[in-house]
This record gives structure tokens, sequence and C-alpha cells, in this order.
């Protein structure tokens, strides 16, 4: 039996967009980053130690990245050749197609969490400060509730890049395989990625391959958050043309420490005409981020409904984007 593969492309995307739109991602679905921590988590325990941590760390984590793909492609390679054999197999690879999208997605559980901190903040700072530590890596004991609703942003506005508009990316490019290969990139970076005595050599190629991984989808997701402030919907944004939004994102998503980060951060922060960045503790590292703005103001849940419609938005244009490409 042959398949339509770009027939299938097409219709994993939409499915498994759908399902991360109506479920985000339950616990109680076995989650391939779940697996791909515990692999990490493992071989880091093992091997980072004694001399040569750089070189060893590069290996895991070449070998892990290459792994993931093709061990991806050889399952989708296997469940064709059912098809040819077995004429309900084409059910079965529809099925784990749109599974693995909606496994490669995350942009509606963290728009979740988000809404939660802006909720529990504004029943207590203790609450706040508790619900972000969900989200963000730094220490959020001490955060003023500016501070807890800033991060909470910030976190939303980098996980369009990293949760949605790079997943896609990867797909539209190399495929599920390549899809299911970011998703190991991005979580090697986020256990491994740090510049601390632990992390900084075994960790750094980790950390340079997702950089370079997210280039590309990082300075796409601010260009699209620009445009589609455009369209209706709710909250306010600040008065600022198109050319000038652009030149903003141009001159502050540089500023931040990371190479990609600061795109999709200086993109809200120009939507919303606020400032994003500042000193912050990662456990015992202090680190002080650029500031990306200058508007040091209060953040309100009007700001939170202008950020998550931007966020979905930029998720529908870039489903509509990958669809164009698989069918032309």
């Amino acid at each position: 039996m042959e398949i339509d593969f770009f027939y299938f492309s097409a219709a994993a995307l939409i499915g498994g967009w759908l399902l991360d739109r109506v479920l985000g991602d339950p616990v109680w679905l076995p989650h391939p980053v779940v697996f791909f921590g515990k692999w990490i988590a493992f071989f880091e325990r093992k091997t980072n130690k004694g001399v040569h941590r750089k070189a060893i760390g590069a290996f895991w984590t070449v070998l892990s990245i290459i792994s993931v793909y093709l061990l991806t492609a050889l399952c989708l390679s296997g469940i064709v050749l059912l098809c040819g054999k077995w004429k309900p197999g084409i059910y079965v690879y529809a099925a784990v197609s749109v599974l693995l999208v909606f496994c490669g997605l995350a942009g509606t559980t963290l728009v979740r969490e988000v809404r939660d901190v802006f909720r529990a903040a504004d029943r207590s700072l203790n609450e706040g400060r508790r619900q972000v530590s969900r989200v963000v890596g730094r220490n959020t004991s001490e955060l003023s509730d500016r501070e807890v609703r800033t991060a909470a942003l910030e976190t939303l506005a980098e996980n369009l890049s990293d949760g949605v508009v790079a997943p896609l990316f990867w797909l539209w490019l190399l495929g599920l395989p390549g899809m299911m290969a970011y998703k190991m990139v991005n979580t090697l970076d986020s256990m491994l990625g740090y510049r601390d005595e632990r992390f900084k050599d075994f960790g750094c190629w980790a950390a340079r391959i997702d950089d370079i991984a997210n280039y590309i989808p990082a300075r796409l997701t601010a260009m699209l958050m620009v445009l589609v402030v455009a369209l209706p919907h709710k909250g306010t944004i600040a008065r600022r043309s198109l050319k000038a939004r652009c030149q903003f994102v141009l001159k502050n998503g540089r500023r931040h420490a990371s190479p990609n980060s600061g795109y999709p951060e200086a993109a809200l922060a120009a939507i919303l005409d606020c400032r994003f960045g500042g000193p912050h503790h990662y456990g015992t590292l202090y680190v002080f981020k650029p500031y990306i703005g200058t508007n040091d103001r209060d953040l309100t849940t009007a700001d939170l409904d202008c950020a998550v419609a931007v966020n979905r938005y930029v998720e529908a244009v870039v489903v509509l984007l990958c669809l164009f490409a698989f069918c032309s």
C-alpha cells in the first residue's frame, strides 16, 4: 500500500496541533521528553566526572541526538513496511504521526502555567513565587510581584520559539525524525546547558547545538510576533508602528545573554512596552541579563491576554506556513 506522505504530513500536523490545543501535556500520557530527561540524567550522572568532560559531554550529546533521529526514522519505516502487508497499518502510521507531532509541541501547557502564575500572584506574592518556580530555572524566593509576572511572560515568549515554532520548523525541514531530534536537543540544553562548575564543560556542546538549532526559529518567531499584533485580540499593545517594533527587536534582541532568546522576548517587550531582563540567581550562580526595553512598569492580566493572543496567532500562522510547504 502506497502512502501519500505529503497528505499524511499535513494531516499529522493538523491533528497533533489540535490535540496540543485541547489537551496540552496530560500527566497520564507517557511523553518522549520524560524519557529523554531520564536518559540524560543517567548518562550525566555516570560520565560527568574526571578529565575530558567537554569531549565526553560532546560524545553523549551528539550520540543522543543522532539516536533519536534514527530510532524515529526506523520506527516510521517499519510501520510503512507494515502498511504494505497489512491494510489497517495505514491507521497505525496515521496515529503514530499525529502522536509524534502532538508530543513535539508544547504551546498549550505553558500558556496554562503562565495564566496560573498571574492568578496565583493575584492571590499572594508567595503563591506567585511558588507557581512561577514551575516554569523558570532561576531562584524565585525573593522575587517581587513585578519580577514574578515578568519572569512568566519572558518564559512565555521564549517558549513560543522553543516549544512551537522551532519544532514545526524542524518538522518541515527534516520530517518527524527531525522534530523529535530537536526535542532531544532542547531537553539536553535545558538539563546540561548551564555555566556553573558542574555543567560548563560537560554541557558545552548541548548549549551550542541548541543555539544553532534555534537560530532561525527564534528570529522567525520575533518577526511573526510583531506582524500578528495587527490582528484583533484581547488586551492592549504599545502604540508603535511596525517599523518601530522591528527596529526595537533588532536593537534589543542581541542584548540577551542567549543568542536566540532575546529576539522573541524583545518582540513581546516591544508589543507590551515593558522591560525584561535584569539580575537573577540560578542556584549559586549570579547572572545579570541586560535589560530589554526601558519601561519598568507593572504587568497586568491585560498584558497576559495580549501575550497569549500573540502566541496563538503565531502558532496558527506557522501551522499554515507548514501546510503550504507540505502541499506545494
